[in-house]
């Protein structure tokens, strides 16, 4: 998988991944699960996500002319007391590959 990083504290996603498993959509839905210290972003448009977890809608904002992608966590960190350091960070897909799993 493309590498995803924490960077001033927003999670940035490769243009290829983004792509991929959010498409073409603005803003994405977001959830964080403090048991398994794991954000789930998934595009706005899914069928399910939102009734299914307590997400907050979040701007996908583009970054730079390669189709970079960043969704802004500082709320996050800030609620569950997360390490802020701009770091490279583990990630998978569900396996319906809509649903993107970060390790923050």
């Amino acid at each position: 998988m493309s590498q995803i990083y924490l960077k001033n504290q927003h999670v940035w996603l490769p243009a290829a991944l983004a792509s991929e498993v959010l498409g073409e959509v603005a803003q994405v839905f977001v959830v964080y699960d403090p048991a398994a210290a794991c954000l789930r972003i998934a595009p706005m448009d899914h069928p399910d996500f939102a009734a299914r977890h307590k997400a907050s809608l979040q701007m996908l904002k583009n970054r730079n002319l390669q189709g970079d992608k960043t969704i802004s966590v500082q709320e996050i960190l800030i609620d569950h007391l997360l390490d802020d350091s701009d770091r490279p960070l583990d990630a998978g897909t569900d396996p319906e590959g809509r649903i993107l799993q970060v390790i923050l």
